[in-house]
C-alpha cells in the first residue's frame, strides 16, 4: 500500500498543480450553456455598487434546457451573497443578472462531453442501474444452471475480450474515483473544458481519458467476438450478463477508491480474474468442421457438430 502511494502521489500533485482552482477560470464572456434545472430567475435591473438588498426590480424567469450565452460577467465585493454577478441572454429580448453561485449550480455547458458527464455523474441512475442489472444477472444464472447458457465467469466463452473489458472497466472506475477524491478541482475545470485528446490533459486524467478509448476497442471486439462464438440468442444473454457485471464492477470500485480499498481489491480481482481465465475458460482444442474454438471437445456452441 506505501509503495501504491508512493507511486500516486507525484501524479496527483502534478495534476493538481495543472489547472488553478478559481472559478473564475471555469467560464468566459460568450460561453454557451444549457438550463439544467426546472427554472431559474434572472433581474434584468444591472446590480451596482451598495445596492440595497431589499431593492426591488423586475425578473424574468428560464425554463429547464433553455440555450443560454454569457453576456457579461461583473464583480461587486461589497456583496455579502456573492461578489460576481454574470449576465446571461436566452435571446435578445430575454436576458438578465444572477449570482454566479446560482448560475453555476443550474447550468451545465452546452457541448456533448459535459452533458454526458453530468447524465453519468447522477449517483440515482447508477444505483437504479445496478439493482436492475443485479435481477437480471441472478435471473440469467438461474436459467443458466437450468438451460447450461453462458455466462460470463459461470459459463465463459473462450475469448479473452470480455475479461479484458471487465478489468478495463474496472480501472477507469478506480481512475475515475480517485480524480473526484483526490484532484476534484481538476475534474471540475475539465468538465467546463472537455477534450478527448489525452496528450492535452495531465498525466492521471489522460489515463482516465485513454482508458476510455480502450473501452469502446474493447466494446466493439468483444460483441464481434461472442456473436462469432455463440448464436444470437446465446449471445444476447451472455451480453446481458457481462453488462451487469460491468455495472456492479464500476459501483464496487467507484466507491471501494474513497475508503483506499478499491486500489487493493483491483490490483486483486486482476489477478484472480486472468488466473481463472487461463486455468478455466481459455480455448484448447478448435471445432474439426467449422474451425470454432472450443474449451474442450464435444459439441460445438456454433455448428453444434460432435468433436471426439
Amino acid at each position: 500500500m506505501r509503495r501504491l502511494m508512493v507511486f500516486l502521489l507525484p501524479l496527483l500533485v502534478l495534476s493538481a498543480c495543472y489547472y488553478p482552482a478559481e472559478e473564475s477560470t471555469l467560464y468566459t464572456v460568450n460561453d454557451n450553456f444549457l438550463l439544467s434545472v426546472d427554472s431559474i430567475s434572472l433581474q434584468r435591473q444591472e446590480p451596482f455598487h451598495n445596492m440595497p438588498v431589499d431593492t426591488l426590480s423586475d425578473s424574468i424567469v428560464l425554463y429547464y434546457n433553455d440555450a443560454l450565452v454569457v453576456a457579461q460577467i461583473m464583480v461587486i465585493p461589497e456583496d455579502s451573497v456573492d461578489s460576481v454577478w454574470v449576465k446571461v441572454a436566452r435571446d435578445q429580448f430575454s436576458q438578465g443578472w444572477i449570482h454566479q453561485s446560482s448560475f453555476l449550480s443550474s447550468v451545465v455547458p452546452d457541448d456533448p462531453i459535459s452533458e454526458f458527464i453530468y447524465l453519468f455523474s447522477q449517483r440515482h441512475l447508477w444505483y437504479f442501474l445496478a439493482m436492475v442489472f443485479t435481477v437480471g444477472v441472478l435471473l440469467v444464472w438461474r436459467q443458466t444452471k437450468r438451460w447450461h447458457f453462458y455466462m460470463i465467469f459461470v459459463r465463459d466463452v473462450s475469448s479473452f475480450y470480455p475479461t479484458l473489458l471487465t478489468l478495463t472497466l474496472s480501472g477507469s472506475a478506480v481512475l475515475y474515483a480517485s480524480i473526484q477524491r483526490l484532484i476534484p478541482d481538476t475534474w471540475v475545470l475539465y468538465y467546463y473544458h472537455p477534450t478527448l485528446n489525452p496528450f492535452d490533459l495531465p498525466l492521471i486524467l489522460g489515463l482516465f481519458i485513454a482508458s476510455i478509448w480502450l473501452l469502446v476497442v474493447l466494446i466493439i471486439a468483444t460483441l464481434d467476438e461472442v456473436f462469432s462464438l455463440l448464436p444470437v440468442p446465446e449471445a444476447m444473454l451472455y451480453l446481458f450478463s457481462l453488462s451487469g457485471v460491468c455495472v456492479a464492477c464500476y459501483m464496487i470500485f467507484s466507491l471501494s477508491v474513497l475508503g483506499w480499498v478499491g486500489y487493493v481489491l483491483y490490483g486483486f480481482l486482476a489477478v484472480v480474474f486472468v488466473w481463472r481465465y487461463l486455468r478455466c475458460f481459455s480455448a484448447h482444442c478448435v471445432c474439426g468442421k467449422c474451425g470454432a474454438r472450443m474449451h474442450s471437445k464435444g459439441r460445438c456452441t456454433r455448428c453444434k457438430t460432435v468433436n471426439v
